[in-house]
């Protein structure tokens, strides 16, 4: 699981609750109403705004949000580089069997489609072709969650006027206007709370995984026509770590260079 998502929603509500208690009652931002306003609104918006299929799929894309990265950048690179030796030492059809012990679907196909000839020019064309699928549907998941986040707060004020409204109606008895005030303004409360807490920071989290998951493939697609290149194996490896951070490659590096000196030693 990640413990960031999960941390920073709890941190997040538990503070929020917690400061309310210090000076007051958590009863007294309970509203049913406040709660059909804001998220029944925000509900009804997307329904109407996306294809019903997009909108189940909501399940699948909250689990990547939660989900911990299956695959770290360092891993992959190692494995394709064992696959160029391979390559290098067995030839291409070695690979076929390998790939198959691989729990990396993508990078399975690619090998595939190198084992079996395919030109270049296709294969890039091919797994290009597969990200940008990939792509296209993280970005409806991003897209329903950010719709939310500007939903929630309109639906929210959307709220606030119908309390007024009613409270204005009955302005002749004082005492009902400032606990009248209190629930119309709870619905903007819910609304920025929802879009600011939730929604809109829900959309980040898949427009980060989205960017890794894109790095990692496209990590994947170099070092496959690399090895469909016939490439040099430390050439494979240096080309592949050139898509990662500079502060990581040195790092990797002076880890590389302290295990072959206590090795040799």
């Amino acid at each position: 699981m990640d413990i960031t998502s999960l941390l920073g929603l709890t941190v997040g509500f538990g503070l929020l609750i917690g400061s309310i208690m210090m000076d007051g009652s958590l009863a007294n931002f309970w509203s049913p109403q406040g709660l059909m306003i804001t998220l029944g609104g925000t509900l009804a918006a997307i329904f109407v705004n996306f294809p019903l299929r997009d909108i189940l799929n909501i399940g699948s894309v909250l689990k990547v949000v939660f989900r911990q990265e299956e695959r770290d950048p360092y891993e992959i690179i190692e494995i394709i580089v064992g696959f160029a030796e391979i390559s290098r030492r067995e030839g291409l059809l070695a690979l076929e069997e390998r790939a198959q012990d691989v729990n990396e679907d993508f990078l399975q196909k690619g090998i595939q489609l190198v084992v079996d000839g395919t030109d270049p020019e296709l294969v890039h064309s091919i797994l290009e072709f597969e990200l940008s699928y990939l792509e296209e549907r993280h970005e409806k998941g991003q897209e329903i969650f950010e719709q939310m986040g500007a939903f929630a707060p309109a639906f929210g004020m959307i709220g606030t006027l119908i309390g007024l409204i009613i409270m204005l109606q009955e302005i002749n008895d004082p005492d009902s206007i400032g606990a009248g005030m209190a629930v119309a303004l709870i619905t903007t409360f819910y609304g920025s709370l929802l879009a600011n807490l939730v929604f809109l920071p829900i959309a980040g989290k898949l427009r980060v995984k989205s960017a890794n998951e894109r790095l990692l493939k496209e990590i994947m697609i170099e070092g496959i026509l690399s090895i469909r290149a016939g490439e040099n194996p430390r050439i494979v490896e240096e080309k592949l770590q050139a898509f990662l951070p500079r502060d990581d490659n040195r790092l990797k590096h002076d880890e590389q260079v302290t295990e072959d000196v206590t090795a040799s030693a």
